[in-house]
């Protein structure tokens, strides 16, 4: 008869055989999850794009709605009527677009063919230096070079003809978008405080009062980081244009505009405006102005980074510099310069909504969560919502 203790062990736990199995069933389980949550992720994604022409204006109509909506509820608290006050403002902003683009279209038909003649002095520049020591490349090398550029232009014709199409067919979409656009931030700015009691109403509870609470913080989280970003735009945008306008770069107005639209790019937009407006003033001021420039340039970045986004953004969207570098990567290999545009207001968006859904998770499990942007220390061992530690 075995003894008493080895049949209590056989008794109270499983075999080998059982833990391993009942792991991996747990393994497969959470496997086919993956697999069920890519697969509804790339549906959705499929879907995205094929409703982007829709999606699009909508997305483009309410980024435009957070910069104006400020100004559209204080008329509206001053009894003005809500579509009176819509129109003003997208009056307002039209008028202003319109100022800018009217003053910077004379600098460019101005400016346009000098910096065309230094563009071409600044090559023939090149062609003597790449002649010369140490190079020593031969005329006839450099024939060739132009041959060959001017043979596969050629023979790519009917491809550039097809982009012209393209570029027509692109225009005509760009069109009909800004149309649509100006017609849905009409109705947003006139209908848009209805929308989340109507969703209420016809959803129902409790789903209806997640789902508003979700697009509420959203809307507000989307409105503080392209105000803000706004604001960062065009303190860059003015600091940099002063140093265009004392090294007389041509282009100067055109540059400042490209400067602030870059801003809600971030880190990639920066570097793309930064070095337009370097090669401009290499090209037509010679190295000693690019190098200035350069120099007025980082020093700008530098108080943007340092000073300006942590001081005016107060970590509002608690988003690493590594997330914010990714997702302008990704919107924009998906969906060029629109996509890299709107990444960062998309990864806002989906952070708030990640953060509702833990704050839920963490209310039914019985835990209170620190406030957004509570540093982590890693030494305290007791949390809030933690059972504390045993004492023994």
């Amino acid at each position: 008869m075995p003894p008493s203790g080895d049949l209590k062990s056989e008794t109270a736990f499983p075999t080998r055989t059982a833990v391993m199995m009942s792991g991996l069933r747990q393994c497969a389980m959470v496997g086919l999850q993956v697999i069920l949550v890519v697969a509804t992720l790339w549906v959705l994604m499929w879907l995205l794009a094929k409703l982007w022409v829709i999606l699009l204006p909508v997305l483009l109509a309410i980024i435009a709605c957070t910069i104006l909506w400020p100004a559209v509820r204080w008329m509206r608290g001053h009894r003005v009527p809500d579509a009176a006050a819509a129109l003003v403002m997208m009056l307002v902003a039209l008028g202003v677009f319109a100022g800018v683009i009217g003053a910077i279209v004379p600098s460019i038909v101005d400016q346009s063919p000098d910096l065309a003649n230094k563009a071409v002095d600044g090559v023939k520049r090149l062609q003597d230096w790449i002649q010369g020591p140490p190079l020593n490349v031969r005329d006839e090398q450099l024939d060739n070079i132009v041959h060959t550029i001017t043979e596969k232009i050629q023979s790519s014709s009917s491809t550039i003809a097809e982009g012209v199409f393209s570029g027509v067919g692109t225009a005509t979409s760009m069109l009909v978008t800004v149309f649509t656009t100006l017609v849905l931030v009409f109705f947003f700015l006139k209908d848009g405080p209805k929308f989340v009691p109507w969703l209420d109403r016809t959803v129902g509870k409790p789903s209806g009062t997640h789902i508003g609470e979700v697009l509420v913080r959203m809307w507000n989280a989307l409105g503080g980081f392209i105000r803000t970003q706004a604001l960062v735009s065009f303190v860059d945008a003015a600091l940099i244009g002063i140093g265009l306008l004392v090294l007389n770069v041509p282009l100067a107005g055109v540059l400042i505009v490209i400067t602030f639209l870059g801003g809600f790019i971030p880190i990639v937009g920066a570097f793309v405006a930064g070095a337009l407006a370097v090669l401009i003033a290499l090209v037509s001021n010679g190295v000693t102005a690019a190098l200035i420039l350069l120099g007025v340039i980082l020093a700008v970045q530098q108080l943007e980074g340092n000073v300006l986004q942590p001081w005016l953004q107060a970590k509002s969207m608690d988003l690493h510099a590594v997330v914010v570098l990714l997702s302008v990567m990704l919107g924009g290999t998906l969906f060029g310069i629109t996509g890299a545009f709107l990444a960062v207001p998309a990864a806002s968006a989906l952070t708030v909504m990640l953060r509702y859904i833990n704050e839920q998770i963490a209310e039914r499990a019985g835990e209170s969560l620190p406030p957004p942007g509570t540093p982590v220390d890693e030494d305290e061992s007791e949390r809030p919502g933690d059972p504390s530690p045993d004492p023994a």
